[in-house]
């Protein structure tokens, strides 16, 4: 097998677990982002309960979306970690303290509004460090021979505070729908209610990136408006899945609410993707230029291969023994 279809496959590997993160992830953060404006205590502990028997599972796709870089793409560590160390280093610290307090809330009682404000501001931190990353990848890297040679915090810019703060209105909007789905009475209709006011958030922030995004990144620009491509069947996806949201939201749906919110993310996700392609280490360094050797890769693919399918039939197991809605009183805890 030629390295050209080593790193490609790889790629792709690595695509998918991050989208998978995302995805099934940002849920999670989200109720972590909603939490100071839960209508009541009862709501909090249905929120938690929601995600309990999953929040932990769906992070190895972070793990592996990681551990994949590290071996398939060396270069990405070498010029990403010196550019981005602060922020990652949030989202992880985020991540920890987002965990910790998960487990400790439900074991105390008196000082539970700290564990509280602890969940929200660990979820908080985590997912406007992913945000920000996101937008420093857009906006792109100062350079050298293949080494990092900015500041400690260019990652800190007005473009990727923007991007920071959409994703967190982005994951929360994952968490109303996702709660749409998993409660019911009062609890339900509260996040009903606020989940139009998130969806506007969101467009609006997506509106501002996409004007925003020539002045920092040509290159994208030229990729979206060179010429008219079938790449802008994504946003329009993406639209599409809005308006499904806002449908399915006037017909009080539970399923098609989070179905259409996980459709948006995917998209924009892919419109990320392909702006980018192959380019994975800006401003111009290629998924064959990051790549390592042809013989590490190989090594690494087989035990991937082989580990995929048994997290993909777990995760989807978890998710079907513990369907149904979360009831005031109830929990896995």
């Amino acid at each position: 097998m030629e390295m050209f279809d080593l790193s490609l496959i790889w790629a792709l590997i690595i695509g998918f677990g991050i989208m998978m993160y995302v995805l099934m992830d940002g849920f999670d953060l989200g109720l972590g982002i909603l939490f100071p404006f839960a209508p009541d205590e009862d709501a909090r502990d249905v929120m938690m309960n929601s995600v309990a028997p999953v929040w932990d599972g769906n992070e190895t796709w972070l793990v592996l979306g990681g551990a994949g870089l590290l071996g398939a793409f060396p270069l990405v560590y070498s010029v990403f970690l010196p550019a981005l160390y602060i922020g990652v280093f949030l989202m992880l610290a985020g991540l920890v303290f987002r965990g910790v307090a998960f487990e400790l809330r439900f074991k105390s009682r008196k000082n539970r509004r700290w564990w509280n404000r602890a969940f929200c501001w660990g979820s908080s931190v985590a997912a406007f460090a992913q945000g920000a990353v996101v937008g420093t990848y857009i906006q792109g890297f100062e350079t050298e021979n293949f080494a990092y040679v900015g500041g400690a915090f260019d990652w800190l810019t007005p473009f990727t505070v923007l991007t920071g703060i959409g994703m967190m209105i982005g994951y929360a909007l994952l968490g109303t729908t996702w709660l749409i789905l998993k409660s019911e009475g009062y609890i339900q209709d509260w996040a009903y209610r606020i989940t139009p006011r998130l969806l506007i958030g969101v467009v609006a922030i997506f509106f501002a990136i996409s004007l925003w995004t020539p002045f920092v990144n040509p290159v994208v620009w030229q990729r979206w408006f060179g010429n008219i491509q079938i790449i802008w069947i994504l946003p329009g996806l993406a639209t599409l899945c809005m308006a499904l949201l806002v449908m399915s939201i006037r017909q009080r749906r539970e399923l098609l609410p989070f179905m259409s919110t996980l459709g948006i993310f995917l998209f924009t996700y892919l419109g990320l993707v392909v702006s980018k392609w192959p380019v994975i280490v800006p401003p111009d360094y290629t998924i064959w230029d990051a790549a390592s050797a042809p013989e590490s890769q190989l090594f690494l693919l087989i035990g991937v291969l082989f580990v995929i399918p048994i997290i993909l039939t777990y995760t989807a197991w978890t998710y079907w023994v513990f369907r149904g809605k979360v009831k005031v009183g109830e929990g896995y805890h």
